[in-house]
């Protein structure tokens, strides 16, 4: 039987989860009669919470910190089998992207817990402190249709980087079904971690594209700014027609 109702779990544990449960209900509006179910926005504390999810948001926030409540939690084995094992919808934003990542660079002394799924490595607080927090216009192609109506759907995506990761590397993907793929880049800023050749030549984009900010990989979308940190819903209405209507 067609299930009638789609969970989709914020992980509620530091950072912007309530902007992002308010985003995923706004998206579901406006795809009102052209999502195949209803859809519930749930927080995620506990692993029973998980349990309920079949997609899930990590929010930006301190990804030290969240790593850490959700070890105390037992929440972060749930969570590896949740995006590796069980290849749920996963979407992680800023912090969320560190912690989906495989590898992390500029991490605090002792290192961090990782959840992964990305095979990538990042470069935590690439932008700066912040202070040198900015917001920038970005064009999304992948963003056409999204928004209810032509206007909406042409405008360029604010994009809210507050100490923000970029993803330096792509790592040799062995035993994946599915590889990395760039998903927007940021142009004309200045580079304080290189991306490495093994970039160019994994995610096929091109020497001096910019810095990476959205990746995705099968079931699981990284981006370094925040969505969540602004009134527009189309990112959060993609993600629920791209990764958890396609699964």
């Amino acid at each position: 039987m067609q299930p009638t109702t789609t969970t989709v779990g914020v992980l509620a544990l530091q950072g912007g989860f309530a902007e992002h449960v308010a985003l995923v209900r706004k998206a579901a509006d406006q795809l009102t009669g052209t999502f195949p179910t209803a859809v519930e926005a749930i927080e995620v504390r506990t692993p029973d919470e998980l349990a309920r999810c079949d997609a899930l948001i990590i929010p930006g926030g301190e990804s030290t910190t969240i790593s850490f409540v959700a070890a105390q939690s037992g929440l972060l084995e749930p969570l590896r089998e949740f995006v590796k094992v069980l290849k749920k919808p996963t979407w992680g934003t800023c912090a969320g992207l560190i912690l989906l990542s495989e590898q992390a660079n500029a991490t605090k002394k002792g290192g961090q817990e990782l959840i992964g799924g990305l095979d990538v490595r990042v470069h935590r607080n690439h932008f700066g402190r912040q202070i040198e927090s900015f917001t920038t216009p970005l064009d999304l192609p992948f963003l056409a249709g999204e928004g209810g109506d032509a206007a909406a759907a042409a405008k360029p995506f604010d994009g809210v980087f507050i100490r923000a990761p970029v993803v330096e590397e792509v790592l040799r993907q062995s035993g994946s079904d599915h590889r990395v793929t760039v998903v927007a880049t940021l142009p004309d800023r200045v580079n304080k971690a290189k991306p490495s050749k093994s970039v160019v030549s994994e995610a096929n984009i091109k020497d001096g594209a910019g810095d990476i900010i959205a990746v995705r990989q099968g079931n699981v979308l990284g981006t370094s700014f925040h969505p969540e940190l602004t009134p527009d819903a189309r990112m959060h209405a993609w993600f629920l027609r791209e990764f958890v209507q396609k699964k």
